[in-house]
C-alpha cells in the first residue's frame, strides 16, 4: 500500500500550506542526495519527499488525495481490493463505474461503450546541468517510437481506397459476450480484437504498414525545460508518445528531469545556499566582497563583527519559480572567517598591542 503523503512530510492532515512547505524544505534538505551519495534508503526517501510535495503543495491535487487517497493523483494506483469496498476509484475517469468492470473482468458491464485504443505513453528521464535549470533549456531527444505512416496518413488504407465496416463486430467496434462470475452471469463487452474499436478496417491495407496506420522510427522531440524546475519534476509533453492505431489519438511522453548538483551551489526549494571565506579583519571592521550567485555576481556587504557561520540573505537572487517570470528564491550566504596558522612578526606585536587594550 503506497505510503500516505502526510506521514512522509511528517505533518497532519489539516497542516497549511506554509507548514507543507516547511516540512518539505527540512526534509529535502536532510535527504539531498549530494548528502547521502550512494545510500539507496536516503535516495528513495529523498523521492517519496518530492512525490508528496508536489501534490500537497497543489491545492487540487491535494484536495483530491484527501477524497480519494492515491487515486486522487496522476501518480495513484486504482484497483479492486477484495469486498471491503472499492479502493483507489477515481470517479473523474472517462469510463466510471464500468472501467471498474473492464479491468477485472477484461472488458466493461453491458451497455458501455468501449474507448478506441489510443497511442501508448513513453517515459525518458534526462539530466540537466545546475545552469540549465537555472536559465531553462531546450533539449532535443531522440526516441524509437510508433509513430503516423506517411504512406496511408495514417488511415491504415492503401492509397486510392478507403475503409470498410469491420465484419467482426459490425461496426460498433465492440463485441459482447456473457460470462459466469461471483456476481452472477454478467453481460462482458470488449474492444474488437480486430478493428481496436474503430468499428472500421482498410478494404487494402496500405502496404507500407500492413494495416496499423503508423510505423516504427526514430525520430526526434524537442523537450523545453522551464527555468527553476525541480530535481525529480516530470513534464508532460502531449502527443509525443506513440501515435495511435489507423489515426487515433497519440500518447504523451513524460520526461522525468534529474538535475546534476554543482559544487558551488546547494538548493532548498527555490532558495539557494553557498559559503564564502573571508579574512579576520574583514569580519572584525566589515567590508564588501563579491558572490557568485544563480543570476550573476553580488555585491555583499560584510558588517564589522560578523561571526564565523554567519548566514546572510541576498532576496531575490535565487531560483526562478516555475511559472512565474518576474519570482524568484533568496541567495543565503554562510560566511566562515579565516583564522591565519602563521602570524609574521609585525602581525603579532599588534595583536599583542590589541591583547594589552582588552585588558
Amino acid at each position: 500500500m503506497p505510503k500516505d503523503y502526510y506521514d512522509i512530510l511528517g505533518v497532519e492532515r489539516g497542516a497549511s500550506q506554509d507548514d507543507i512547505k516547511r516540512a518539505y524544505r527540512k526534509l529535502s534538505k536532510e535527504l539531498h542526495p549530494d548528502k547521502h551519495k550512494g545510500e539507496k534508503e536516503s535516495e528513495q526517501r529523498y523521492k517519496e519527499v518530492n512525490e508528496a510535495y508536489e501534490t500537497l503543495n497543489n491545492p487540487k491535487k491535494r484536495q483530491a488525495y484527501d477524497q480519494f487517497g492515491h487515486a486522487g493523483t496522476n501518480g495513484g494506483a486504482g484497483g479492486f481490493q477484495g469486498f471491503g469496498g472499492f479502493q483507489g476509484f477515481n470517479p473523474e475517469d472517462v469510463g466510471g463505474f464500468s472501467d471498474l468492470f473492464e479491468s477485472f473482468f477484461g472488458g466493461s458491464r453491458g451497455g458501455g461503450v468501449p474507448r478506441q485504443e489510443r497511442g501508448r505513453d513513453l517515459e525518458i528521464e534526462i539530466s540537466i546541468s545546475f545552469v540549465e535549470a537555472v536559465q531553462g533549456v531546450e533539449r532535443p531527444i531522440t526516441l524509437r517510437r510508433q509513430r503516423t505512416c506517411t504512406t496511408c496518413k495514417g488511415s491504415g488504407a492503401k492509397e486510392g481506397t478507403s475503409t470498410k465496416k469491420c465484419d467482426t463486430c459490425g461496426g460498433t467496434g465492440q463485441t459482447v459476450r456473457t460470462v459466469q462470475s461471483f456476481f452472477g452471469s454478467i453481460q462482458q463487452t470488449a474492444i474488437c480484437g480486430t478493428c481496436r474499436g474503430s468499428g472500421k478496417v482498410p478494404e487494402t491495407p496500405c502496404s507500407t504498414c500492413k494495416g496499423e496506420g503508423r510505423t516504427e522510427e526514430k525520430s526526434t522531440v524537442t523537450v523545453a525545460v522551464p527555468a527553476g524546475i525541480h530535481d525529480g519534476q516530470t513534464l508532460r509533453v502531449r502527443g509525443e508518445g506513440e501515435a495511435g492505431r489507423q489515426g487515433t489519438q497519440s500518447g504523451d511522453l513524460f520526461v522525468r528531469i534529474r538535475i546534476e548538483p554543482d559544487s558551488r551551489f546547494s538548493r532548498d526549494g527555490d532558495d539557494i545556499y553557498s559559503n564564502i571565506t573571508i579574512p579576520v579583519v574583514d569580519a572584525i571592521l566589515g567590508a564588501e566582497h563579491e558572490v557568485e550567485s544563480v543570476l550573476g555576481s553580488v555585491t555583499l556587504k560584510i558588517p564589522e563583527g560578523t561571526q564565523s557561520g554567519q548566514v546572510f540573505r541576498i532576496r531575490g537572487k535565487g531560483m526562478p519559480v516555475v511559472g512565474a517570470s518576474s519570482r524568484f528564491g533568496d541567495h543565503f550566504v554562510t560566511v566562515n572567517v579565516d583564522i591565519p596558522r602563521k602570524l609574521s612578526k609585525k602581525e603579532r606585536q599588534l595583536i599583542e598591542e590589541w591583547k594589552t587594550l582588552q585588558s
